[in-house]
């Protein structure tokens, strides 16, 4: 597979695969083109950092027209994400259940499995590693920090949406976002061996650095997603504060970048309005 697509779409950069695959509009944002001052300038996407909730709302607006999903924000699911590995499902496209998906996914949950036209999923991050998951039918979208990548969120998210759609695991392609990569995560030398006793050795790098982006394609692969259909955008959050948050990097004081998805319906517009693409494919 190619790579991850890097563009500019309604002053707002994105990282995303411009193919739609399995017809799933989706991206990982970069921090620029938002409202939000001082810490977390510009698009922070997260309400529960300290942020201005005017400037995330409008911020929020701004991605949603970027992805050519302009007036959903009333049916946005956006978990509270509690590090965890419990996933909200999204089955109808009425307003009632999608209201009331949105309502259990602010009770705690960190993936939202969606197989309905016009509503966005949408994540925050900022280490934590973004995964998503298009198969034919509809799309996952996890939080995968340390807690959720041992629990293997992102597997279990793939398995419940092949349940819902029917479709075979091995007919996904997931999407890895920036996240804090192996050779910027020291931990514990009880948590690598955790990490190492789940996954094995290829977790773990010297000095004590944790590959969290292998985890979860071991887990993937463990579920039946063909290795060669995950993309990882092989960026590192603490290494690229210009364009991404880092929990790590800036002190805990920060926005979040996001991760959304979503599919249109019938005779809708069919995704984001490209205005730039910096590069597309394996360039990034």
């Amino acid at each position: 597979m190619a790579g991850l697509d890097r563009y500019e779409s309604c002053g707002v950069t994105l990282l995303g695969d411009l193919s739609r695959p399995c017809g799933v509009t989706f991206a990982f944002t970069e921090r620029t083109g938002g409202v939000s001052k001082g810490q977390f300038s510009s698009l922070n996407l997260g309400d529960a950092c300290g942020d201005d909730p005017a400037d995330v709302a409008e911020n929020r607006r701004r991605l949603l027209c970027a992805v050519g999903a302009g007036g959903l924000l009333d049916r946005l699911v956006n978990p509270r994400q509690v590090h965890g590995d419990r996933i909200v499902s999204v089955t109808s496209a009425s307003d009632e259940a999608v209201e009331r998906s949105r309502l259990e996914a602010r009770e705690g949950a960190d993936a939202v499995v969606c197989t309905v036209a016009d509503v966005p999923v949408l994540l925050c991050f900022a280490d934590c590693v973004p995964v998503v998951v298009a198969q034919p039918g509809g799309f996952a979208v996890a939080h995968s920090g340390w807690r959720g990548t041992i629990a293997r969120i992102a597997a279990k998210a793939t398995l419940e949406l092949s349940r819902v759609t029917g479709s075979d695991p091995a007919a996904s392609v997931a999407y890895i976002g920036p996240h804090i990569a192996g050779e910027d995560y020291e931990v514990s030398e009880e948590l690598l061996t955790r990490f190492v006793d789940e996954f094995g050795e290829k977790v773990a790098l010297p000095g004590r650095r944790l590959d969290l982006a292998c985890a979860i394609g071991l887990a993937l692969a463990d579920v039946g997603v063909d290795p060669q259909n995950v993309v990882d955008s092989r960026v590192s959050t603490p290494r690229s504060t210009d364009r991404f948050y880092s929990y790590r990097a800036e002190g805990g004081s920060c926005g979040r970048h996001g991760a959304i998805a979503l599919m249109r319906g019938d005779g809708s517009d069919t995704g984001a309005v490209t205005t730039n693409v910096f590069w597309e494919g394996d360039h990034l």
